[in-house]
């Protein structure tokens, strides 16, 4: 068994008193077939109580708590059932009277997960977090507790039986360990539904050195996909080294990534402020172009123990999970944190110079096929954000999807750096607001919100300028083309070619689809279903709508090398492909019209502008020695 060392949330909180600890037991032993049951022991006293279950998720940025998949609660005190009843305006809370003389409410329940991998995106199901090898427990799926309280002030103990012989990891300290079941010590609610549990038949882990220490765990649905090679150990070792030098100082007690490989989960990364969640297909570490679009995945997550849980956006720094969250400035918290793990996985060896530079241009070019840029600001993608994370691809073009606020602020901070590169003659850069906002003094965990004003102040204080104009212009302006200037600023700019490129390709691979929306305009996915068409391509005039299903390519049937040798030969004078598709119970025939052969994004040097892009790349740990 792995067990680590926990931490406490929330500085300077009043510890409740030692007898007011509620206990959490999960019994994961059913959760390859989507269940886990659970049993609550809470210290109460007599009269009215209102229970919740957590719905805010931090990380989650909207109510994505999955009470839809509750079956019960089932209350009781004493040996005696108590009855409950939903509040009719919130469907999070449950009213009951506890009866005289009961100091302890006993509470059983079970959690309905999803088989599909990539479960419902309505925001309240719980997706599908295990397989017959591995288990990802996340503990806001199995807790109530009192309403309008502070959870760095709650206590709580879990305690988990799992399947035989299976091994874990997670940020908590285990206290008591029997086969198969592990008892955790005492911590806030904060700090146990920050500290993720991931296990698995097959679970190896790894030292990646740094100050406090940082581990790496990972559980797969084989042990084939475990192909960690020297290389790419001393990559997540330089990854830590790197992200180190970045901010100057840690904000946790040790620091430990969580990693599944599977297909039959969504891939995904969640942030927490000692540990992340990450998520990747089966064979990321056997397929070298899934490997290359994996490959800011830990980076990010490790990027947000200090943006994003270290320094947290005001309106996201809450005091429970009930209270709602305000996104307006996740411009920062995501749209930051998406460029520092790009550059982050370029300086520690991730992503080589090229594919960094690939992965920008693919960013770019993939901005500018939104055109919902031209009525829908930046800033209303943030504020909208629990919307947009429950939002389907489809249509994604010409609605923005949360991506957008990702990949589009990633570019902005670009911007920003090169700004200061070049105001400060090369003196300063974007590393230095690292250090100086995220930075020092290093110590145990501990949230320091900030608001807009701290953020320009802390930005003028590295490079003077008018940074409340730069980030209001860019912001809240309406126009149709993504943003490019840091990129032109960088000494490179945008070119969409013929000549294939490598992350373009990696991302193909790892999302299991042909991304053709720099030429036809959609893209289709391995069972032929298509996915978005942008406004204005030969696939928007011609028709298309996603969900269509291709049956036939220019009178042969449909496969992926069907659709590309056709797309191939509209540069050598056949210009029209023909496809059947299936809509619905109709057959439809869609004639696209278009010579431009296959179309990928690249960046190629701006002649006369300094190559700043290469300056930001460089690793710092070579110069640091």
């Amino acid at each position: 068994m792995l067990a680590l060392l926990a931490h406490g949330a929330g500085a300077g909180a009043a510890a409740p008193p030692a007898e007011a600890v509620a206990t959490v037991e999960v019994d994961a032993r059913e959760a390859p077939r989507g269940i886990l049951k659970v049993h609550l022991a809470l210290p109460v006293t007599p009269g009215p109580l209102t229970l919740v279950y957590p719905k805010w998720l931090p990380g989650r940025h909207g109510p994505a708590g999955p009470i839809t998949n509750l079956a019960g609660p089932v209350f009781s005190g004493a040996g005696a059932g108590i009855p409950w009843h939903r509040d009719e305006l919130d469907m999070y809370a449950f009213h009951l009277d506890v009866p005289a003389g009961i100091q302890r409410l006993d509470v059983s329940f079970e959690v309905l997960t999803t088989l599909r991998p990539d479960g419902l995106v309505n925001g309240l199901e719980a997706p599908r977090t295990a397989t017959d090898a591995l288990a990802i427990l996340e503990w806001h799926q199995v807790v109530l507790y009192p309403a309008d309280s502070d959870t760095d002030d709650l206590r709580y103990q879990a305690q988990v039986l799992l399947p035989g012989g299976w091994r874990y990891a997670t940020a908590l300290r285990a206290v008591r360990e029997l086969p198969d079941t592990v008892m955790f010590e005492p911590t806030s609610l904060t700090t146990l539904l920050d500290s993720t549990l991931l296990a698995g038949r097959y679970l190896e882990s790894f030292e990646l050195g740094g100050d406090p220490p940082v581990r790496l765990h990972v559980a797969a649905d084989g042990p084939a996909a475990m192909n960690f090679t020297p290389r790419i150990l001393a990559n997540y070792r330089r990854l830590v080294t790197e992200a180190q030098l970045l901010f100057g100082a840690t904000h946790y007690r040790h620091y430990d990534f969580l990693y599944a490989l599977t297909d039959q989960i969504m891939p995904d990364g969640l942030e927490h402020h000692e540990s992340s969640d990450n998520r990747s297909p089966y064979r990321t570490f056997l397929d070298d172009d899934v490997r290359r679009a994996e490959a800011n995945l830990l980076a990010h997550e490790y990027a947000h123990s200090w943006n994003g849980k270290f320094r947290r956006p005001i309106g996201l720094a809450t005091r429970n999970y009930q209270d709602p969250m305000r996104g307006r400035m996740l411009w920062v918290y995501e749209g930051l944190t998406e460029y520092l793990g790009n550059v982050l996985a370029v300086r520690s060896g991730l992503l080589t110079p090229e594919e960094f530079r690939s992965e920008l241009a693919h960013d770019l070019a993939g901005m500018q096929t939104h055109r919902a840029r031209g009525w829908r600001n930046l800033q209303d993608t943030t504020v909208a954000a629990q919307l947009l994370y429950v939002q389907p691809r489809d249509w994604a073009a010409r609605l923005r999807r949360q991506e957008d606020f990702y990949q589009e602020s990633a570019l902005l901070w670009l911007e920003a750096d090169t700004l200061i590169r070049q105001l400060s003659a090369g003196r300063r850069s974007l590393d230095d607001f690292c250090r100086g906002f995220y930075g020092k003094p290093s110590g145990p965990p501990a949230v320091r919100p900030y608001d807009f004003e701290a953020l320009v102040a802390a930005l003028g204080a590295v490079q003077p300028y008018d940074w409340r104009g730069f980030w209001e212009e860019r912001l809240l302006r309406q126009r149709a083309d993504a943003p490019a200037e840091g990129i032109l600023a960088s000494g490179w700019k945008l070119e969409i070619t013929a000549e294939p490129a490598v992350m373009h390709l990696a991302h193909e691979a790892d999302d299991r689809d042909l991304d053709l929306r720099f030429s036809l305009g959609f893209y289709v996915n391995d069972d032929a279903t298509i996915a978005d068409v942008i406004p204005g391509s030969p696939g928007d005039v011609a028709g298309l709508s996603p969900g269509d299903r291709v049956i036939g390519v220019n009178g042969r049937k449909w496969s992926k090398d069907e659709l590309g040798d056709a797309l191939s030969a509209t540069a050598r004078g056949l210009p029209t492909i023909t496809l059947l598709i299936e809509r619905g119970d109709g057959y439809l025939s869609r004639e696209l019209t278009y010579a431009g052969g296959p179309r990928q994004a690249h960046l190629v040097r701006f002649a006369g502008r300094p190559d700043l892009l290469s300056l930001i790349a460089r690793p710092r740990g070579a110069a640091a020695r």
